[in-house]
């Protein structure tokens, strides 16, 4: 079998009748996956993305792990309804719960998932101790106990949900006290027990970086896996010569199920750049999406 580094084109006929002018397709619960956005644009700048933000559903990381994995299965339909030619799960969650399934209902289709950056963290740290922030579902999920097995024998491991977190984020509520209290409660007693080494175990964290940073001090490093991610995506589309050839710049087509005017709005204060939001609607009772009029 082909490792997932090293695809093969005959692995993956969907994203190869796409083309390599198709968009490379983006999803979160929410504005989390903006972070890994950010990443893909910087590296691949002449890529179209298509980013779709499930907003109606925001979080997933307290949600069952069947039903994120029904939200996951009608998101890939739209996007490969839209011509995707490359799916970037920018969702801990999402990933914890259905990239697996994923790779086995849509076998043509390259993934790339979010996997928490335990293994560059226990081979960096210097105490032995690192954290991991994360959703409930994330740690829930089989991916993140393989990564702790495999990857961190001999480190200690300590573990926060920072419930409320996410919520905070996603009302653009990034300095509040409330923010900090959140995150001085999970982080303060990782401190005291000697962490040198936080792990972003949830796309929406990165935009909160600034004040995790002052919590834990100078001396604490804080991984954000969306560089990592970004690369991986760039190795596929060079692997399957998928790559936009065009010069010129790419762009960005901004979606969510939710309200579109309130992600409009989010755009400058997390990215930095103002752009249309367009809205899709779920079809619950046939677990899909579809645009919305007008």
């Amino acid at each position: 079998m082909t490792a997932p580094n090293h695809p093969s084109p005959e692995r993956y006929p969907l994203a190869m009748a796409a083309g390599a002018m198709a968009p490379v397709g983006v999803f979160d619960s929410g504005v989390g996956g903006l972070s890994v956005l950010r990443a893909l644009r910087q590296l691949l700048p002449n890529e179209k993305l298509l980013f779709l933000a499930d907003q109606a559903h925001v979080p997933y990381g307290s949600r069952p792990l069947a039903q994120v994995q029904g939200f996951a299965e009608g998101i890939v339909h739209y996007l490969l309804a839209q011509g995707a030619k490359l799916v970037v799960v920018a969702c801990n969650t999402a990933s914890a719960a259905a990239l697996q399934r994923m790779r086995l209902d849509f076998p043509g289709l390259p993934f790339v998932g979010m996997e928490p950056a335990v293994k560059p963290a226990a081979e960096t740290t210097r105490s032995g101790a690192v954290g991991v922030l994360a959703t409930p579902a994330t740690f829930q999920g089989a991916l993140y106990a393989s990564v702790v097995e495999r990857f961190a024998q001999g480190v200690r491991v300590l573990q926060h949900t920072c419930p409320g977190l996410v919520a905070q984020i996603e009302a653009g509520q990034l300095k509040a006290p409330e923010t900090r209290r959140i995150l001085e409660d999970a982080l303060l007693p990782m401190l005291a027990e000697g962490i040198d080494t936080v792990v972003l175990g949830c796309t929406h964290y990165p935009f909160v970086i600034p004040l995790i940073e002052q919590i834990a001090g100078p001396g604490v490093r804080v991984i954000d896996p969306a560089p990592a991610v970004a690369r991986q995506a760039g190795r596929i589309l060079d692997a399957l010569a998928l790559r936009n050839p065009h010069a010129s710049a790419g762009s960005v087509t901004y979606l969510t199920s939710g309200d579109p005017a309130a992600l409009q709005a989010m755009l400058p204060k997390l990215i930095g750049e103002s752009a249309p939001v367009r809205g899709v609607r779920w079809d619950e009772a046939r677990g899909s999406l579809e645009p919305l009029a007008g």
